[in-house]
Order: structure tokens, then sequence, then C-alpha cells
């Protein structure tokens, strides 16, 4: 993976730099020794690891401020960090650049019940948010298999969803408002505790940014009152073929679950072997439908659930009986990832989004595919909204088996993009799929997006050598250059 060459220029100022950080944020929040910086030098694309020029870890807004004002003064780039759990290297540092940690700033400032939203620091975990409500009966709505450890910074920077994004929607879709910090130390506010705001669409456009456009400092999340009944069904068929169309036909039904997740068998046996969930363990693929609100509507979506399960062929039927079972079964889910690392030695964690009515599709090619690359992949995804996690399971100790699969992975991105989908649908483009871009898009929808970044960052500092694969000054992409107060060819008329 190729990053931008770094600047010998700014390496050889690091020590003026590091001064410069120490005068901001004093004590032991500016990291330098190289052993110390070992723990930023990667996040949870682990494949590929660079340490930082330095890491800053301030504690307040006014130090962040500062912070980003200087390094855009000293010409030094800035990466952005929440708790590193990103799968696409979005957190990845750069060797001419600081990172900036805001693992500090995990405070919640305000819960608001009756506008039903809470005001938290980036730092604080998307899980936290939950566990702080939830003696009132409210949560929050996204919730990341890394729940535990992502904190809510990083969900708005990769626009997180969850296993029950189907119903509840994404991070966009839950966030009120964002203080953020741009690269000339400026502090502006998004949105608010009201529901709705006037003019462009910013809130949008930074929800996902991957700390191209500014770094967060604060959030306002809608919160939601818990469901007053939650089951779930554990349905098991014998090929993911019948799953993919049994996912198919409850969304085309009507039906909208809290959540519906699929596993394959590799999947199955590894959750199973982890957690005990009590997982069937003689199906190819399992199905979870989570079913929530009033018990009467429950039962009855149950029902149909189950019946339009036996019109596709499904093996088992099972239904949670208490609230401890319905855990239960989402904590395999939940788990898939962990499981999967106890039979490869590693696994390279895919992303990507397709129409659910070519899941079937997706899944016989992407067989088609592990034969060809001779490579094992176990299938764990958000079938509702049918965003993949193909787990290609590979041994890096292996000459070239990395390498294979990387190309396996890029070969299933394609074919998202061929069948109508996209690249990612939470993990972000990051470095993993900043060269696929291209498959996506054409030149002249890169450019408009790279014309946005300028706006924000215009000497290109923040988070560099992601997402783009082709990286552009902000001149070539039709801006003005102005030097000592004076336009280029200042003679030539201007209307």
């Amino acid at each position: 993976m190729k990053m931008p060459v770094p600047d010998g220029d700014v390496i050889a100022r690091r020590r003026a730099i590091v001064d410069a950080l120490r005068a901001i944020v004093p004590g032991e929040g500016v990291i330098v020794d190289e052993n110390e910086l070992r723990a930023y030098e990667c996040d949870g694309l682990t494949a590929y690891r660079q340490l930082p020029l330095v890491a800053v870890l301030p504690s307040t807004v006014d130090q962040v401020s500062q912070i980003l004002k200087t390094c855009k003064a000293m010409g030094v780039k800035v990466v952005p960090r929440g708790a590193g759990t990103s799968l696409s290297g979005g957190a990845l540092p750069l060797a001419d650049g600081v990172l900036l940690g805001m693992g500090k700033f995990k405070r919640i400032l305000d819960i608001d019940y009756a506008n039903r939203c809470a005001v938290v620091q980036p730092g604080v975990t998307n899980l936290g948010i939950s566990n702080a409500v939830a003696h009132e009966g409210f949560y929050y709505a996204p919730d990341p298999s890394s729940q535990i450890a992502c904190t809510i910074g990083g969900n708005i920077a990769e626009n997180s969803g969850g296993v029950h994004c189907l119903k509840y929607g994404l991070t966009t879709n839950n966030v009120l408002g964002l203080e953020m910090v741009l690269i000339d130390g400026t502090v502006i506010r998004l949105g608010g505790k009201h529901l709705d705001q006037g003019g462009y669409d910013l809130m949008g456009i930074v929800t996902g940014s991957e700390g191209l456009l500014g770094v967060v400092t604060e959030v306002t999340v809608r919160i939601l009152k818990k469901p007053a009944t939650a089951r779930a069904v554990l349905i098991g068929f014998p090929s993911s073929e019948q799953g993919g169309d049994c996912v198919a036909a409850i969304i085309a039904a009507g039906i909208i679950p809290g959540g519906m997740e699929m596993m394959d068998r590799p999947a199955i046996h590894a959750a199973e072997a982890f957690v005990h969930a009590g997982y069937p363990l003689d199906v190819e693929a399992l199905l979870i439908v989570e079913l929530d609100g009033p018990a009467a509507e429950v039962d009855h979506l149950i029902e149909r659930v189950e019946a339009i399960a036996k019109s596709k062929g499904c093996v088992s039927a099972r239904v949670s009986k208490t609230e401890e079972e319905r855990l239960a079964f989402w904590a395999g889910r939940k788990a898939a990832f962990p499981a999967v690392g106890r039979i490869s030695p590693d696994y390279y964690c895919m992303d990507g989004t397709i129409p659910r009515k070519a899941l079937p599709l997706v899944l016989q090619r992407m067989q088609e595919m592990s034969a060809r690359h001779g490579l094992r992949v176990a299938n764990v995804f958000h079938a509702g909204d049918g965003n993949l996690h193909p787990l290609i399971l590979y041994d890096a100790n292996k000459p070239g088996e990395l390498e294979t699969a990387e190309a396996f992975g890029n070969d299933i991105l394609r074919l998202c993009v061929e069948v109508g989908g996209v690249l990612t649908g939470e993990h972000g483009v990051g470095v993993e799929k900043r060269d696929l871009m291209t498959d996506q898009f054409d030149a002249a929808d890169l450019e408009q997006q790279q014309r946005l970044k300028c706006a924000f960052d215009p000497d290109g500092l923040l988070n560099p050598g992601k997402v783009f694969p082709t990286l552009h000054r902000c001149a070539e992409l039709g801006r003005l250059h102005v030097h000592k107060g004076e336009l280029r060819f200042p003679d030539i008329p201007r209307f």
C-alpha cells in the first residue's frame, strides 16, 4: 500500500514541532519515544503499520484548536485518531505527521431526556452512551460489534452502523449536532438539540468524512426509548442462497426487523464454539431476525417471518423465550469476528454493500472466488441492508498469502459495485479501499469530492493519503492562487 512520500523537511524539523506541541499540551500529553509510539502504529487494519512523527493527546477544545492552528502554520500533516478500531486504515499514521489522539475527551456532558438526546465528547464509547441512559429506559441505537471499545468520534468519522441499523439507521441518522475544529483552529458548531437545521447539510458531509475535513470535539446524539418487547428468531437454512432469498422476501413483505443478520457455516461454528449461544450446527446459513415493538405486534410479525422462512426452505426456527436468550443469540453474532480468529492465524475483514436482491448471486460468486484464490472465507453480515462483512482467512507467515487475501478482497468489492452496490457500508474507505475508488466513481466524481475537501482543508494537511487514489493540489482543481496579495496574471480582466 503506497502512501505519500514523507516530507524530509518536516521530519528534519521534528524537534521544533515537538517543542511547539509541548507548549500547548504540557506534561505527558506529547509522545515522542519510539516504544510508546508503537501503540499508535496501526488501527484495526493491522496489515499496515507506520510510526507517527509524534503523537499528541489534548484534553480541551482550546488545545485541539491550537494544535491544528500550529500544524497549519508549520505545514505539518495531522491524522486524527479515536479508539483505533477502524478496519480500513483510516487512522494509519504518517511518518511526517502528527497523530492527534482524542482519547481524553471521554465525558458525557449532558443528558436531556425531554428532548431525547445526549451531548457527549468524542472519546465516549458507543456502549457507554447506552449504559449512561439505561436506568431511564433509553439507549443509543447504532451498535457496531466493537461497541464496547469504539468511540462516538470514530463512529462519526466512519458513519458506523451495527446490527440494528436496518430499522434505526446508521450514525448519520442518529446525530443531531457537532462541534468541530477546522485545520486553521476555527471552532464551529453544526446542528444542535433541534430536529432539523436550515442551510446546507454540513453535518451529513462531516459524518463519514474519515477525518479529512476537521476534528470533532463534541457530539449531540439521539437517544431512543427501549421497545416494549424484543424477541429474536434463529432460522437455519440448507444453503446461503436460500437464506439470502428469505432476507429479500421478509423486506419485500413490508416487515422491517429491528435487526436481521446472517452467518454461514464457518462463522456459525466459530461463534458457537466461542460463545455457546445455542446455534444449530447442521445448517449452512443462519439468519437472526429480531422483531421489536408492542407485544401483540411482535407476536404477529414472528408468525409472518416464520411462514416466509418455511416457504424459502428453512430447516429450523427457534424463537427466544427470555431476554437472556435473545441477548445470547446476539452475543454469538457480535463475537463472530474474534471467534473467527480461533480458526485462522489471520483474517482480512471486508466491508461492502449490495442491493438485497443480489445477495444469493454474490454469495455464490464469493464461493467461486474462494476456490480460485485458494483461501477460505467466513461470511458475517448485516443481511437486512445488504452490508457484507466477508472474513478472508489466511496466514501472514506464509509468503504471498496476504497479497492473495487482498486480491480476493478487491474482487469482492468490485463485485459489490458490479451488482449495483458500493465499496463500503460502515468501515470507510481509508487506505484499504482507496485504490478501488475509481471502480465506483469516475474522474469528475472524485474531483468534485476533492473540491469539497479543499473548501475545508486547502493545504491537504488533514489525514492525507486516505480515501482519494490520486492526490491533487487544490490549485489544480480550479482554485485561484493568491501570492503576496496578488492573483496570477493580474493584467487579465476578471469578471
